[in-house]
């Protein structure tokens, strides 16, 4: 059934939709009041928070961010290394280093202003089809349709799509597109994310407070609850490797900056071998040549694709000069933007009672 014909049958239709919307709209401080003009830079620092992020964890990151950077030539104008640690624990790292990439692309090529159209959007660092179709739509209103998990579930129920997800993309995109309106498309795309956050949820969805319920085909079928249907998710393989733990003669610790692309590119870390299929030797690919004792006990850590075990070796009296890198007192190591399987290593090596080491 098309949307078509949901609104010849005077069914679902984004009025409903957006009555709905008006009543029971989050109060999120990125939102724009009703009848306010959303700020862009607001707009767009929330969307990039969010991907793969719950919004309560986001909120108070963006509150801290939005204060201490209030406007994206602020942002722009940050160290690298201060927005990376101001982003700790929102994981993904990847859109901290884009996110100041944008802003200082928008700083120095658009005067400060983004641009407020999606092809516009996504010349910019960071900013991929879902992004700047949600900038164009919230911040500026244009007819734009940004589909995030939200949307492909409300999408998948209320179509009955039951082809399995990722395949199921291309379809649930079109659907999607076909049902956002040329009047409030701003207000539209918010009131589907809404609608799916709140109401058709991934369990147990609520169907008697939904605004499309008399025409969701998935709850005429009884199987709202089953959609969207996913394929089957591949074992994560595992990796290993070894870190590093380099006690200088002046008691501090070797840090170094990884390459910027790859995961966890530009961040801080203990040095490490490469994370690979086959077990690491202690000093393979080491810093430098040194008497290395493995420290007992592993770290292990999960990436979305593969899951990491590491092995601790550690070494002291090390003189500074011999090896580059940042070399840093055990008390400030929380002053860098260590990743969390850092972290990890980190407790991990400060765990061990010294006599371990030595």
């Amino acid at each position: 059934m098309s949307p078509r014909e949901f609104d010849d049958r005077g069914v679902a239709t984004p009025k409903d939709l957006l009555a709905w919307y008006d009543m029971h709209r989050r109060d999120l401080p990125w939102r724009a009041r009703s009848g306010a003009v959303a700020d862009p830079y607001g707009v767009w620092l929330s969307e990039i928070m969010l991907q793969q992020t719950t919004v309560t964890t986001v909120i108070p990151y963006y509150r801290h961010f939005l204060a201490r950077w209030p406007t994206v030539g602020d942002l722009a104008a940050a160290d690298l290394d201060e927005v990376l640690h101001a982003w700790q624990g929102l994981g993904y790292y990847a859109r901290a280093r884009n996110l100041h990439k944008c802003a200082q692309t928008v700083a120095r090529e658009h005067d400060g202003r983004f641009p407020d159209n999606e092809p516009a959007l996504l010349g910019l660092p960071g900013i991929g089809p879902y992004t700047a179709a949600a900038v164009a739509a919230i911040a500026f209103d244009r007819r734009a349709t940004p589909v995030d998990g939200n949307v492909e579930r409300v999408m998948a129920r209320l179509f009955a799509l039951e082809t399995p997800l990722p395949d199921a993309k291309p379809e649930l995109r079109q659907l999607a597109d076909r049902l956002t309106p040329d009047q409030r498309p701003g207000d539209y795309a918010q009131a589907v994310m809404d609608l799916g956050a709140t109401v058709c949820t991934p369990r147990s969805p609520s169907c008697d407070r939904c605004p499309w319920q008399s025409c969701c085909l998935a709850r005429q079928r009884g199987i709202a609850a089953d959609l969207p249907r996913r394929k089957p998710k591949k074992a994560r393989p595992t990796r290993t490797g070894i870190a590093y733990w380099i006690i200088s003669d002046r008691g501090r610790i070797l840090l170094r900056r990884r390459p910027e692309e790859g995961l966890l590119g530009g961040m801080i870390e203990v040095p490490s071998s490469t994370w690979g299929d086959l077990a690491a030797r202690p000093g393979q690919e080491a810093p430098l040549a040194a008497a290395w004792r493995e420290l007992p006990g592993q770290v292990e850590h999960t990436f979305t694709h593969f899951h990491l075990v590491l092995s601790v070796c550690a070494t002291e009296g090390v003189l500074e000069h011999v090896v580059d890198g940042i070399w840093c007192r055990p008390e400030e190591l929380k002053n860098h933007a260590l990743p969390t399987v850092m972290k990890k290593i980190v407790r991990h090596a400060l765990d061990t009672p010294p006599a371990m080491i030595r």
